[in-house]
């Protein structure tokens, strides 16, 4: 039997598309199984669609509140089917990118749906460890294989959510027409964004959250900072709110969808045209494994388990992101590929695991990396917040952010960089000057003696740094 391939990847998505390409830049003969976009979930119906829509809408936004600074318009509007039409542009550039650049290292894309018909056989010719996964009528063999197959969204086994109009959320990133109301269940980030996105597009949004707060996993203020802001543009949030059940009826001649849920034990409804369902997403692993299938690795609640180098209980065969337990980050996955390869080839890893940004990215910006104040405090660590608000920035002002924000968590007695948290425009951007620092082990003055450009958002960050034993 001739094993053809040194590395085989299941899933294009952010984690394996980058493991493929580190792996072919360092001398593996690499095949990459795709059946959607090559980009994955996060490129072709999550990441990078959604921050399309969302800079469209900011920039609707901003021109609707354009008279305040010398900014006149009229007939202003979106056309949500050129919008859509955009977005559909923006992901084949980055997925057509994607593919010209496994070309330029050779690397072998297969179309269609992966089935793992053996890991672990031996060749009785060579003695070699081999894997074989079909692909339609294609049987491809290699001595590693990597399962990157990512999430789909979670589906609620309640009443009517097999209801038209009740959608995930790839079915709304396929909208291509205007919505006047739009119910969201589930307040986290997925959830938040699109609450962000459809208040600035001036549908009436509803936002139900089974726990007591928005953003959950965030720190507090993030979310009841983002609850006062939506509030302004008639968001309705309700926490402690668990969905019952969805109905059909109809409010003014129209089809809407009820929500029947209960909040804080007490029967309550909202209606809307559609209904978002953003309350999670789970390991996508169906028809993955053939029947006949002898050998699998071991899985825990239908996620695939890894030791510290991805590899599952079945030696030669990883595993990456959303399919494994963890956090279910696109930059995560990726750097979970770029690790894996290294354990393939007996290398160290070379990205630390332990520093992860989060970002979301309504108006304004949220990003958070390390240490909040109560995880120190839980490990004995004395601390020092340093805090600056936005209100005193030149580009914050200029620009009208509201309640704008940055803290730096730093360890008092050493001065180094534990963590930083914050809520303004270009955080995104901004938080990865955190990662490297706490990553090398910066402290408070080794940062501040960077030179920070003016104006900018980021000299925010040497106003807060200087306040460091003040």
């Amino acid at each position: 039997m001739e094993i053809k391939y040194d590395l085989i990847v299941i899933g294009a998505g952010p984690g394996g598309y980058v493991a493929a390409l580190s792996a072919a830049r360092q001398g593996m003969k690499v095949a990459v199984v795709e059946k959607q976009t090559v980009g994955g979930t996060c490129l072709g119906r999550g990441c990078i669609p959604t921050k399309t829509l969302l800079h469209t809408a900011e920039l609707y936004k901003e021109a609707k509140e354009g008279e305040e600074i010398g900014l006149l318009t009229s007939g202003l509007s979106v056309d949500m089917g050129k919008l859509n039409q955009y977005k559909n542009q923006v992901v084949d550039t980055l997925s057509g990118g994607i593919e010209a650049s496994f070309k330029k290292v050779k690397i072998a894309l297969f179309r269609g749906e992966a089935s793992i018909l053996q890991l672990d056989q031996t060749d009785p010719d060579s003695g070699e460890k081999y894997q074989q996964v079909c692909v339609g009528e294609e049987s491809l063999i290699g001595r590693k294989l990597l399962i990157a197959t990512g999430s789909e969204p979670v589906h609620l086994p309640l009443p009517g959510m097999d209801l038209d109009g009740v959608w995930d959320s790839t079915d709304l990133l396929d909208n291509d027409q205007p919505i006047d109301s739009l119910v969201i269940i589930g307040g986290g980030v997925i959830g938040m964004e699109f609450a962000s996105l459809y208040a600035s597009l001036g549908t009436k949004v509803t936002v139900i959250e089974a726990l007591d707060r928005i953003l959950a996993t965030l720190d507090k203020e993030f979310g009841q900072n983002l609850k006062m802001i939506l509030k302004k543009q008639s968001v309705e949030i309700h926490t402690s709110a668990k969905l019952q059940s969805i109905e059909e009826g109809s409010e003014d001649g129209k089809r809407v969808l009820i929500c029947h849920y209960l909040e804080k034990e007490k029967p309550q409804l909202s209606s809307g045209e559609k209904v978002l369902v953003a309350v999670g997403r789970r390991a996508y692993t169906d028809r993955l494994f053939d029947d006949k299938l002898e050998v699998r690795p071991q899985t825990e609640r239908g996620k695939v388990l890894v030791d510290e180098r991805f590899e599952t209980s079945v030696p030669g065969v990883y595993a990456i992101g959303d399919v494994i337990p963890g956090i279910q980050l696109a930059h995560v996955a990726s750097a979970q590929g770029e690790n894996a390869v290294a354990a393939m080839l007996g290398k160290e890893p070379p990205i630390r695991m332990d520093v992860v940004p989060s970002c979301v990215y309504t108006s304004p910006e949220i990003a958070s990396v390390g240490m909040t104040a109560d995880e120190a405090k839980e490990k004995g660590i004395e601390t020092e917040t340093l805090k600056f608000v936005m209100g005193a920035n030149g580009k914050s002002v200029l620009t009208r952010q509201e309640r704008s924000f940055l803290r730096i968590l730093v360890e008092k007695e050493t001065g180094r960089i534990l963590g930083a948290h914050m809520m303004c425009a270009r955080a995104t951007d901004m938080i990865g000057e955190f990662s490297s620092a706490i990553v090398n082990g910066l402290t408070a003055d080794r940062m501040g003696e960077a030179i920070r450009p003016h104006p900018t958002f980021n000299e925010a960050v040497a106003e807060a740094l200087r306040t460091f034993k003040e």
